[in-house]
């Protein structure tokens, strides 16, 4: 299906490896839960393969795992609210990326340098400016977060088609 294999190449570009964002989509485009055979049928992916990226989407909140009255396989279904999907990747790329760099950052602005002045005066700009920049695009992405649970902002969007 095109859209599977869409989804698996923007979630490359993002950094997410490709045969997790396939099993993403095809969990998307499955209103109920899908066992293990089913996925790795569907996309020909090994057992192993589909295995991890399934706990991996689980750890990224996207999936969950159930468990069917009288069935012995697991099945693993998506989360399907788009605006919730979009801010649980917000969120895990937020901890996942942004933290260790301001992290960093911290620590890098309450460490005296040697070196030339001119050197550690350009050294010191630019930690500042990197976490200055870091720290706006975490409010943004806040903002994002929270505009989706926002019914002015619903409204809005809608006004504007």
């Amino acid at each position: 299906m095109e859209f599977i294999q869409t989804w698996g190449s923007v979630g490359s570009a993002w950094g997410i490896p490709r045969s997790m964002a396939q099993i993403h989509a095809l969990l998307l485009v499955h209103q109920e839960g899908l066992d293990t055979e089913t996925v790795m049928e569907e996309i020909k992916l090994s057992r192993g393969n589909v295995n991890i990226n399934l706990r991996e989407l689980i750890n990224w909140g996207l999936v969950s795992k159930q468990n069917i009255l009288g069935e012995r396989k697991e099945f693993f279904k998506a989360e399907h609210q788009i605006w919730s999907v979009a801010k649980q990747i917000i969120q895990e790329r937020k901890k996942r990326e942004f933290v260790p760099i301001q992290n960093l950052l911290i620590e890098l602005k309450n460490t005296k340098f040697e070196g030339g002045k001119e050197e550690v005066a350009h050294f010191n700009k630019l930690v500042k400016d990197l976490d200055a920049f870091l720290s706006q695009m975490d409010q943004l992405s806040e903002l994002l977060v929270k505009m989706a649970d926002n019914r002015f902002f619903n409204q809005f969007i809608k006004l504007l088609k």
